[in-house]
Protein backbone atom coordinates (compact mmCIF):
# COMPACT_ATOMS: atom_id res chain seq x y z
CA UNK A 1 0.00 0.00 0.00
CA UNK A 2 2.99 2.31 0.70
CA UNK A 3 3.76 2.06 -2.76
CA UNK A 4 1.00 2.82 -4.30
CA UNK A 5 0.94 6.28 -2.52
CA UNK A 6 4.49 6.82 -3.48
CA UNK A 7 3.89 6.42 -6.82
CA UNK A 8 0.83 8.90 -6.60
CA UNK A 9 2.89 11.00 -4.88
CA UNK A 10 5.87 10.50 -7.95
CA UNK A 11 3.19 11.32 -10.81
CA UNK A 12 2.40 14.47 -9.15
CA UNK A 13 5.67 15.57 -8.17
CA UNK A 14 7.95 14.54 -10.93
CA UNK A 15 5.44 14.01 -14.45
CA UNK A 16 2.85 16.60 -13.82
CA UNK A 17 4.51 19.66 -12.41
CA UNK A 18 6.69 19.66 -15.33
CA UNK A 19 4.94 22.32 -16.79
CA UNK A 20 5.30 24.91 -13.60
CA UNK A 21 8.77 23.47 -12.89
CA UNK A 22 9.58 24.88 -16.41
CA UNK A 23 7.76 27.56 -15.82
CA UNK A 24 9.19 28.35 -12.29
CA UNK A 25 12.84 28.54 -14.13
CA UNK A 26 11.80 30.45 -16.59
CA UNK A 27 10.91 33.33 -13.89
CA UNK A 28 14.28 33.07 -13.01
CA UNK A 29 15.94 33.61 -16.60
CA UNK A 30 12.97 36.27 -17.53
CA UNK A 31 10.15 37.23 -15.77
CA UNK A 32 8.64 38.88 -18.77
CA UNK A 33 8.10 36.01 -20.77
CA UNK A 34 7.37 33.59 -17.69
CA UNK A 35 4.46 36.24 -17.69
CA UNK A 36 3.22 36.42 -21.11
CA UNK A 37 2.72 32.64 -21.01
CA UNK A 38 0.56 33.38 -18.09
CA UNK A 39 -1.72 36.39 -19.12
CA UNK A 40 -1.92 33.87 -22.45
CA UNK A 41 -4.00 30.69 -20.34
CA UNK A 42 -5.95 33.28 -18.57
CA UNK A 43 -7.13 35.57 -22.02
CA UNK A 44 -7.64 32.08 -22.96
CA UNK A 45 -10.19 30.83 -20.03
CA UNK A 46 -11.70 34.13 -20.55
CA UNK A 47 -12.29 33.80 -24.21
CA UNK A 48 -13.47 30.46 -23.50
CA UNK A 49 -15.95 31.25 -20.62
CA UNK A 50 -17.09 34.26 -22.85
CA UNK A 51 -17.81 31.56 -25.78
CA UNK A 52 -19.72 29.17 -24.13
CA UNK A 53 -22.02 31.99 -21.94
CA UNK A 54 -22.91 33.07 -25.52
CA UNK A 55 -23.57 29.82 -26.67
CA UNK A 56 -25.84 29.45 -23.31
CA UNK A 57 -27.63 32.55 -24.65
CA UNK A 58 -27.97 31.04 -27.85
CA UNK A 59 -29.86 28.22 -26.90
CA UNK A 60 -32.00 29.90 -24.03
CA UNK A 61 -32.98 32.32 -26.89
CA UNK A 62 -34.36 29.51 -29.29
CA UNK A 63 -35.43 27.38 -26.71
CA UNK A 64 -33.66 24.82 -27.74
CA UNK A 65 -32.33 23.52 -24.11
CA UNK A 66 -34.84 20.91 -22.51
CA UNK A 67 -36.36 22.63 -19.22
CA UNK A 68 -37.67 18.96 -17.72
CA UNK A 69 -37.47 18.42 -14.28
CA UNK A 70 -37.09 15.21 -13.96
CA UNK A 71 -33.64 13.37 -14.06
CA UNK A 72 -34.70 9.95 -16.06
CA UNK A 73 -37.95 8.56 -17.35
CA UNK A 74 -38.48 6.08 -14.46
CA UNK A 75 -38.32 8.45 -12.22
CA UNK A 76 -41.93 10.33 -13.30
Amino acid sequence: MKAFFEAIGYLFTDILFIPMDFIRALELENWWTANIITWVFIITCCVATWYWIKQLQVFKANHADEQDTTAHSFLS
